[in-house]
């Protein structure tokens, strides 16, 4: 037990910063397009600029040189374009610097990995803490040519992190890497270069408070008329007054559109991005806005309303509730979801499971208690050599689209959400709690004894189950009663205090030779289940 990790303790989750909907814009005539087409070209190519610009400076970079940027784009557009110019350049930079730390972490787990590996002998075995060394002398020429390789990876790259050099690709590097494979895009040239030009446009403009309806740039009445404020090169695509080009479609939001309709109504910031869908044929309008910070319920109101314990998995989410002791309680739950397919279906998908678990969670007034997953440093190939079935499985488990939207949609329903460390949770949950929880007519999995394990661990409990004592011991007539004290009840592991008064009518009171040792039996009314105890007399007509 000495080599195993410690545990953090479990916190709540804060709910979403921000709120971004989504609607399409329908019934554009062709001028339309192709005006939104011109300013979105425009732009993009001023969003390129600016973003070598950043690159190049590095880390060297200060508010002179930000206000020198926005003062050559302000010519060629205005000053509210350059000024969303050069904000999604520097949110596009420290993007990619966070990649990058990503980058090298991961290349520094593999190179730990594989020298810990060819330090041991080929064909020792590992252990349940370490890997052992690799299976074979081939294997081992193979993995000390890769750490080189690894090692070179990571030098250049702690260069590039220290000196503040970035690789940014504006449109996407796997839409640039498609160019070279058409046929296995299944694109043709001119599809491919629609795809490169509209995801290189720029149509995108931040909210300011006090404004009219919140955004100068990209206006959104709420009858839904949209009108976009020109740049300067374009003013002469102008249908309206001051500049600016009024859509003939009308946009409408379906989903938190009285939450928009309020913001625009008392002219609060509201951000704007139009984009175009190549593949349909489509166009859409993004609106967002930040959300005041709210803070969140303590913990222990949290785990007086109840809880449910949620154990995430490649294809299901498996749920139970345990009561305030800690023990199970009912049958347990599975949510399903299919990951395979288009990336819009798998994400409904996860969406159409995480609304039926909020919904049994509200209908039971419990919070939800989830594992802090984050599989970085699980998919590299050097922590599990040959397991590709099992590098896999981690990598389609929908770890940080979950956790995103459990979090927005719980906080929609008011529902508190708890995170604990997810060590463990798995192998004790199916040590303690999958047999015991096994009868003849329900088939425990692993999967339902972690969800167990989490809400034990959310409650403050650990997870190791109370074992029953000798049959000899146990005075209750179906077995021993396995309930669990509160973590602040004090003495709940001690002898039960003397109560005085008469216990049986033999004894006098006071005087059982075991009168002060009860308290391991747990029997009824005894302070395990937080009462006192007292007996009252037999009537003497028995």
């Amino acid at each position: 037990m000495g080599g195993l990790r410690e545990v953090a303790t479990p916190f709540m989750v804060p709910g979403p910063s921000g709120v971004a909907i989504r609607s399409r814009l329908k019934h554009l005539t062709g001028r339309d397009e192709e005006a939104l087409r011109l300013v979105g070209d425009h732009l993009g190519s001023l969003a390129s600029r600016d973003l070598k610009a950043r690159c190049a400076a590095e880390l060297d970079h200060d508010g002179e040189q930000w206000a020198r940027r926005k003062q050559v784009l302000t010519g060629e557009s205005s000053s509210r374009w350059a000024g969303s110019i050069t904000k999604a350049s520097h949110d596009q930079w420290a993007l990619a610097r966070r990649g990058r730390l990503a980058h090298i972490h991961s290349l520094q787990a593999g190179v730990r990995t594989i020298t810990h590996r060819l330090s041991l002998p080929p064909g020792e075995k590992g252990s349940k803490h370490a890997p052992g060394g690799y299976r074979s002398k081939q294997e081992w020429f193979a993995k000390s040519r890769r750490l080189h390789v690894l090692e070179d990876r990571l030098q250049a790259a702690q260069a590039d992190w220290q000196t503040g050099v970035v690789h940014v690709v504006r449109g996407g590097k796997q839409l640039l890497n498609s160019r070279h494979h058409l046929e296995q895009a299944q694109l043709t040239e001119e599809e491919w270069r629609r795809r490169w030009r509209a995801g290189r446009r720029f149509l995108q403009a931040d909210g300011e408070s006090g404004k009219r309806y919140g955004n100068e740039t990209l206006r959104v009445s709420p009858d839904g008329e949209v009108s976009i404020k020109l740049p300067a090169p374009l003013a002469h695509l102008a249908n309206a007054p001051h500049g600016r080009y009024v859509l003939a479609a009308r946009v409408s939001f379906a989903h938190r559109g009285e939450q928009w309709a309020d913001r625009v109504t008392a002219n609060r910031a509201v951000a704007y991005r139009i984009h175009e869908d190549v593949g349909r044929g489509r166009w859409y309008l993004t609106a967002s806005w930040t959300l005041p910070t709210v803070r969140t319920i303590p913990l222990e109101a949290a785990r007086a309303r109840g809880l449910v314990g949620v154990d995430t998995n490649a294809d299901h989410l498996a749920a139970w509730r345990p009561d305030v002791h800690g023990n199970p309680v009912g049958a347990p739950l599975r949510f399903g979801y299919d990951l395979t397919g288009t990336a819009g279906h798998r994400d409904a998908q996860v969406r159409h499971a995480l609304i039926r678990l909020l919904h049994w969670a509200r209908r039971h007034g419990l919070a939800i208690a989830v594992e802090d997953l984050d599989f970085t440093a699980e998919k590299t190939r050097e922590k599990h050599g040959r397991k590709k079935w099992f590098r896999k499985l981690i990598s389609g488990m929908p770890v940080a689209r979950l956790r995103a939207r459990l979090v927005s949609m719980a906080a929609e329903l008011g529902i508190p959400v708890i995170a604990v460390d997810p060590a463990y949770t798995s192998r004790w949950g199916a040590q303690h709690w999958q047999k015991p929880l096994t009868t003849t007519t329900r088939k425990t999995t692993r999967h339902d004894a972690a969800a167990v394990a989490i809400g034990r661990r959310a409650l403050g409990h650990p997870i190791r189950r109370r074992t029953a004592p000798p049959r000899t011991h146990q005075s209750d007539g179906c077995g021993h009663r396995t309930v669990q004290a509160r973590p602040s009840t004090p003495g709940r592991e001690g002898h039960r205090p003397r109560i005085p008064g008469p216990r049986t009518r033999s004894v006098p009171p006071g005087r059982g030779a075991n009168a002060v040792d009860q308290n391991a039996q747990h029997r009824p009314g005894r302070s395990a289940e937080h009462e006192s105890w007292q007996q009252d007399s037999l009537p003497l007509s028995l």
